[in-house]
């Protein structure tokens, strides 16, 4: 701005010299001459102040847009082997494998290809007659330069004179932890026969969204048998161990929309890890003169027991195979034995498990003999040990009151509480409000099983016995627990089916 001024300043200085110059009666060319000269001046003395708009602009965000199909989309009477795609800027195909969705479902899957701003999908498979195909190319096709995405691109055919134009949406959930699995798909069986699902790829798959949604659209009218099957190379269920789900229920497709539908997936049985077997290469090692000894560690917390356990372990790095019970010792600081506690040692011969009712604020010593135990090399203990520790105070706890709305007993609720993802306790929730004195501080997540058989404990479906799985639901709103305060929240229940 002062820059400005100063230049503004100085051309007002040259035209009152101008306006001189005329009252001397200086001839008017010169004058003109003169008046030129004075802007040439100024300009080169303000070049520096012009301004340049900036280079580049403002990013692509815009996904490609299609200019042309040859057949165009949603023709009728389709017998071409061949269709190209043209979009306005160059595009790329990523990911085919896992975006593409050609429904009905043909025994093998097109061939896409693409170059410049141009994309050729090359039909595999006879078409079969009368019926509307849908190609989905979900996030596959994307601009070479920014990479936004043309999503949920779905070309249309239809080898008859009609395109069929039904729907069926709904949603497909993990019945253990209520979230959706997006390596699922949801398949639609027009053999609705039970064998189909194990033998033969369905009709129709559908994407399962982040939210567990799911939208078949140009259906055909019919029956159809509704599954949850994994998106893998086989299109069945082969696997027991695999996700799967299944409707109760056939479902009828006659108008444009049906009534949605929800499916629970599960796994029937869980899959075991294989354990490979390991040969360890012999060593050859100097003997030594250093003698070793057993190690360990307890589960006590800045050397305080919980009184919400009645168990105390000590865990050992080297199994052991021995140990004398009479030798290990639970006192008080005067080492007065105490009375009413067992010891034992684990099955992984790794732990010994002290159990007892512990005293509310109370000193106690733990004491173990040197000879207590031996670990299979033989060795011991360096010398007797003494644990010190303390329980702790009631006041470390919070007091703890959940009311429960909309509950319906009837469906055996149990409230599961977990500490982050370990599942700490499941209670029968047969009352409206549950209440407890001592909890310990934290935060946690609750859910609730729907336990139809009221046996306390999660049980996944079966096919064969058209049995359906035990549902758990997520709630919403977490526990938080404070030390030395009442804790108190309340909780509304969803209707269940």
């Amino acid at each position: 701005m002062i820059f400005i001024a100063v230049i503004a300043i100085m051309f007002a200085t040259e035209i009152l010299h101008l306006v001189l110059i005329i009252k001397m009666k200086k001839t008017a060319p010169s004058i003109l001459v003169y008046f030129l000269f004075c802007i040439v001046i100024y300009m080169s003395q303000t070049g520096c102040a012009n301004i340049i708009p900036p280079g580049g602009g403002p990013r692509d965000s815009l996904p490609p847009v299609l200019i042309s199909a040859l057949p165009k989309d949603s023709s009728k009477n389709f017998t071409a082997h061949k269709i190209v795609l043209n979009f306005n800027e160059y595009v790329e195909v990523k990911e085919v494998s896992s975006n593409l969705i050609v429904s009905p479902l043909p025994k093998n899957t097109p061939t896409v290809e693409y170059k410049l701003k141009t994309v050729t999908i090359k039909l595999k498979d006879s078409l079969e007659p009368n019926t509307t195909y849908s190609l989905n190319f979900g996030n596959s096709i994307a601009d070479v330069n920014e990479g936004n995405i043309f999503r949920n691109f779905t070309y249309v055919f239809s080898t008859g004179n009609t395109i069929d134009s039904s729907s069926l949406s709904g949603k497909i959930l993990l019945a253990e932890t209520g979230k959706a699995d997006t390596t699922l798909v949801a398949a639609l069986y027009n053999n609705i026969a039970d064998t189909a699902v194990y033998k033969l790829k369905p009709k129709y798959i559908a994407t399962i969204q982040r939210d567990g949604s799911f939208n078949f659209k140009y259906l055909a009218k019919g029956v159809y048998a509704l599954y949850a099957i994994p998106n893998d190379f086989s299109k069945k269920y082969d696997d027991s161990t695999k996700l799967f789900a299944f409707a109760d229920s056939l479902i009828v497709v006659e108008n444009k929309t049906t009534a949605p539908a929800t499916l629970y997936a599960y796994q029937e049985f869980k899959r075991e890890e294989k354990k490979t077997a390991t040969t360890a290469k012999k060593t050859t090692t100097k003997k030594s003169d250093e003698k070793k000894y057993v190690t360990y560690t307890t589960s006590l917390e800045a050397f305080k027991q919980d009184i919400l356990q009645n168990t105390l372990e000590l865990h050992f790095t080297t199994p052991l195979s021995f140990f004398n019970a009479e030798r290990v010792i639970l006192t008080d600081t005067n080492y007065n034995k105490l009375p009413n506690y067992t010891l034992a040692k684990d099955t992984s011969n790794t732990k010994i498990i002290l159990t007892t009712q512990w005293k509310e604020n109370f000193a106690y010593k733990l004491i173990m003999y040197k000879d207590a135990l031996k670990d299979s090399a033989g060795n011991g203990l360096a010398k007797n040990d003494t644990i010190k520790f303390f329980t702790k105070k009631e006041t470390d706890y919070g007091s703890v009151k959940i009311r429960f709305n909309n509950l319906d007993t009837t469906k055996f609720p149990v409230l599961q509480i977990y500490k982050q993802t370990e599942l700490i306790e499941s209670i029968k929730i047969t009352q409206k409000e549950f209440s407890r004195k001592l909890f310990t501080p934290g935060d946690y997540e609750l859910k609730i099983l729907y336990d139809k058989n009221n046996n306390g404990i999660y049980d996944a479906g079966s096919f064969k016995k058209k049995l359906q799985p035990e549902i758990i639901v997520p709630l919403d709103k977490k526990l938080s627990v404070r030390a030395n305060w009442d804790n108190e929240t309340e909780i509304f229940l969803k209707p269940q089916p």
